[in-house]
């Protein structure tokens, strides 16, 4: 049995989707790990590290194709690369399942079996097998650092002969997995940190990390959560009243992180242009939904820009920018995962189609997309 790697299809992408140290995991369990060469050198993982824990490293495309049941992915392969594998060959990778059913559609003609991690249940079984949040946790961590980075100030308080430095007021606004752990790195630092969300379970969760929360608590803000745990979209007249609420507590704000996310849906905006305008001269501004439209009205996507001496990042995905802990965290997910699938005593796939992870992933089946939201 054997399980491939490649390098990449997107040329900005730095991490890999096995490293070294799983590739050993899986090795030892009798199954053949193909890596192709070079892979893994933009998240500092070598050649030979790979060759060290037993993988093989091949050269070429086709090399690592011969024989492979399962590719794994950090993002969705080109069709040229998937038409060289056999129908048979499972694809396991973050397949982008909310903004491209086209593109997954010609790709399930060709016939794969496709696993969309970034579908994995919010379940306790499934917690270790949660690519969103293992991602998502450095890129709260990497917002901070590269925010720190850009702040012409220090962040603690500093009581010296030469007199007193104020401590660096940081906003965050999202409080799911980067936003906690954005809290989490502000407060470490030193900075004097408040948070909001709509979500009422919050609340406790930013006082626990010595965080002051900041929201409209109404009637509905007590409702505005999901099942799932994902916030529910606000009403026209909530969103007013927290807009007029965070534009007061902004103008006062040193570093701004914002983290909202809705899946499937472009991203909400939080901070209009005439909140920018009233921030601090030298203040700056995260944005970490760019990629699904940005929460900052004037942000960037892939980029640094400067407004009337307010910085606004809006890089795409923060992670990638830690690329070795970011591919070990991905990597110990994938295992997670192969571990439900495989049939290690008898090194075969052994797929259980109603257990509620493989159906909560499963995307493309037989020619066609089978995953509910398709339908």
């Amino acid at each position: 049995m054997q399980i491939s790697v490649l390098t990449e299809s997107d040329q900005a992408e730095t991490r890999v989707a096995i490293t070294p140290d799983v590739a050993k995991k899986i090795i030892v369990k009798g199954v053949d790990v193909v890596i192709q060469s070079g892979c893994g050198e933009k998240s500092n993982y070598t050649d030979q590290q790979y060759e060290a824990v037993g993988a093989k490293v091949t050269r070429t495309i086709n090399e690592s194709v011969l024989k492979s049941d399962i590719l794994i992915t950090v993002k969705r392969p080109e069709d040229k690369i998937l038409q060289k594998f056999n129908k048979n060959t499972l694809i396991i990778g973050q397949m982008d399942p909310y903004g491209s059913s086209s593109e997954l559609n010609s790709i399930a003609k060709f016939g794969h079996q496709l696993f969309s991690m970034e579908l994995m249940p919010r379940i306790t079984r499934a917690q270790s097998m949660d690519v969103l949040s293992s991602q998502s946790n450095l890129a709260g961590y990497k917002a901070i650092i590269d925010s720190v980075a850009e702040y012409k100030k220090a962040i603690p308080m500093m009581m010296t002969a030469a007199g007193t430095i104020a401590p660096a007021k940081i906003f965050i606004m999202g409080v799911g997995v980067a936003g906690l752990q954005a809290i989490a790195t502000a407060r470490r630092l030193g900075g004097i940190v408040t948070a909001t969300d709509v979500r009422p379970a919050t609340k406790e969760q930013v006082v626990s990390l010595g965080a002051k929360f900041i929201a409209i608590q109404d009637e509905e803000f007590k409702s505005a959560e999901t099942s799932a745990g994902y916030a529910k979209e606000m009403s026209k007249e909530y969103q007013e009243k927290q807009a007029e609420l965070i534009s007061e507590h902004i103008k006062n704000q040193d570093i701004v992180i914002t983290t909202a996310l809705i899946p499937g849906r472009k991203a909400p905006i939080l901070i209009t242009k005439k909140m920018i305008g009233s921030m601090k001269n030298g203040s700056v501004i995260v944005d970490l939904a760019t990629e699904r439209g940005g929460n900052v009205e004037m942000s960037q996507v892939g980029k640094k820009f400067i407004h009337d001496g307010i910085t606004i990042l809006g890089y795409e995905n923060f992670a990638r920018r830690l690329p070795t802990d970011a591919s070990n965290l991905y990597a110990q997910n994938i295992l997670k995962f192969l571990d439900e699938i495989i049939d290690y005593d008898n090194q075969q796939i052994s797929i259980n189609y109603e257990d509620e992870i493989v159906k909560g992933i499963l995307i493309s089946k037989n020619g066609s997309l089978v995953h509910p939201m398709y339908q």
